[in-house]
């Protein structure tokens, strides 16, 4: 029910535009916002591994890391500032209409935004002023921040899937609980799932960077620490990431049935549903897929024989974009696999012989680990946001009564289109432009450790 004024005021052409934008700045946003997370944590780990063992090429990685790591959290809080403008100028009937329920979390993601900001620049302007210990203690406050700002975010969009904390007389919000909102029944297995996801996206993209630089001949001790310490916290994450992404499967199947007939491909209701690899959905059914018989009752209700609900319970107007939803799912599915695969092939080799997998399939799988990553992650993103449409509060508010009524959106849409470009390009530039430099000057002998030349 939307009880917005602004209810369905705009066209569709806006509406769309307004949509992609959104998906645009999230899209693009999300990839840093999980470095964000994840790459504080890693590059204290390389530090705190190079004072104990006395490693330069850990201390170097830390170093390097740490710049890169300021490069891109100024990137982010550029287009995080861009999106909260986006939430109210493209969608002020939810904000107008929900803002005194889930506006909680977004101010504690403020206040762990700023305590980020201010413990990154200690970090990276004190590191010769601090003794090693402290140096490694003011980085402490910044996992913490990236990990609680990232929380507080995806209770948000969590409250989007499973609306509570409010209650609605004659049209008007009363009731409001905003810690009932934010710790809505959608919050733990969403935010965990979307932690697990940064370190994975920031150990197999780090890890991929040196991947690359293996595979052209730069198989000295640095790169090897550059590539073994991320690729290691992501290999670790991983099967974790598999059961916990059982675990939203299932909250999936027993609160949104309509997402997950749309993951799945179930246009009809039945028990014994199979489950579906691949296929395409046309004129009501998917065709071409490989069914695994009663595979999907199994696995989202523990029994070959439960009942799965299809699109058919709802009308086609509250259907999400079934090809859409689909094909996101199984690619998500398929590289989380893959990247296990890749996790269980190193934890074996080393296991047996105390070092990387030499075979160059290995090295070449692990060099696109990075790009599988964030192909995951937006793909499951686009299952959770694309699979509640065409609701933007979940059986409380659609999409097209919470969009802006002003003509022209899809004007701002080329407008940050625009502005991503620039920052992409600006970002490339300048992470390229510190990998061509030392991160800091070295003694000559303490070259030969690293076997990197220092200039």
């Amino acid at each position: 029910m939307g009880i917005h004024p602004l209810a369905a005021a705009a066209t569709e052409a806006d509406l769309i535009a307004a949509r992609t934008q959104m998906a645009l700045s999230l899209g693009w946003h999300i990839i840093l916002a999980c470095f964000g997370v994840g790459m504080p944590a890693i590059t204290l780990i390389a530090e705190w591994r190079g004072h104990r063992t006395g490693d330069i090429g850990y201390r170097l990685l830390a170093r390097r890391w740490a710049r890169a790591m300021g490069v891109l959290f100024a990137v982010g809080a550029v287009s995080g500032t861009i999106l909260s403008f986006e939430m109210g100028l493209l969608w002020p009937g939810l904000m107008g209409t929900y803002g005194e329920v889930i506006g909680l979390p977004f101010s504690l993601e403020g206040i762990a935004f700023f305590v980020e900001a201010i413990f990154l620049g200690i970090y990276l302007y004190a590191w010769d002023r601090l003794t090693p210990g402290k140096h490694i203690l003011s980085g402490i406050p910044i996992v913490v921040a990236g990990v609680a700002s990232a929380f507080f975010v995806v209770t948000a969009n969590a409250w989007m899937q499973q609306p509570t904390g409010f209650e609605v007389a004659h049209g008007r919000i009363v009731s409001v609980s905003p810690w009932a909102a934010m710790f809505n029944p959608a919050t733990p297995p969403q935010t965990v799932h979307m932690i697990l996801a940064a370190f994975m996206v920031t150990g197999f993209g780090i890890a991929s960077v040196y991947a690359v630089a293996m595979l052209r001949g730069r198989r000295d001790r640095y790169h090897r620490l550059g590539f073994l310490l991320p690729f290691t916290v992501a290999a670790i994450v991983t099967p974790v990431q598999i059961g916990v992404g059982d675990w939203a499967a299932h909250f999936v199947a027993d609160n949104q049935p309509v997402k997950l007939a749309a993951m799945e491909g179930v246009f009809h209701t039945m028990r014994g549903s199979p489950l579906h690899l691949g296929g395409v959905a046309v004129d009501g059914e998917l065709r071409y897929a490989l069914e695994i018989p009663r595979g999907l009752s199994l696995l989202a209700r523990w029994s070959p024989d439960a009942e799965i609900e299809g699109l058919d319970r709802v009308p086609e107007a509250d259907w999400p974009p079934v090809n859409i939803v689909h094909w996101s799912f199984q690619i998500m599915v398929a590289v989380g696999f893959a990247l296990l695969i890749l996790a269980v092939w190193l934890a074996v080799t080393w296991k047996h012989h105390r070092d990387l997998p030499r075979s160059p399939w290995f090295t070449r799988a692990a060099a696109l680990s990075g790009v599988g990553a964030v192909a995951a992650l937006e793909a499951g993103w686009t299952v959770t946001e694309v699979g509640r449409q065409p609701w933007i509060v979940y059986r409380v508010m659609r999409t097209a009564d919470a969009v802006n009524p002003a003509p022209g959106l899809v004007y701002g849409f080329v407008i940050v289109t625009a502005v991503y470009v620039a920052l992409t390009v600006a970002s490339v530039y300048v992470l390229r432009l510190l990998a061509r430099h030392s991160p800091v000057p070295i003694a000559p002998q303490e070259s030969d450790v690293t076997g990197y030349k220092v200039v």
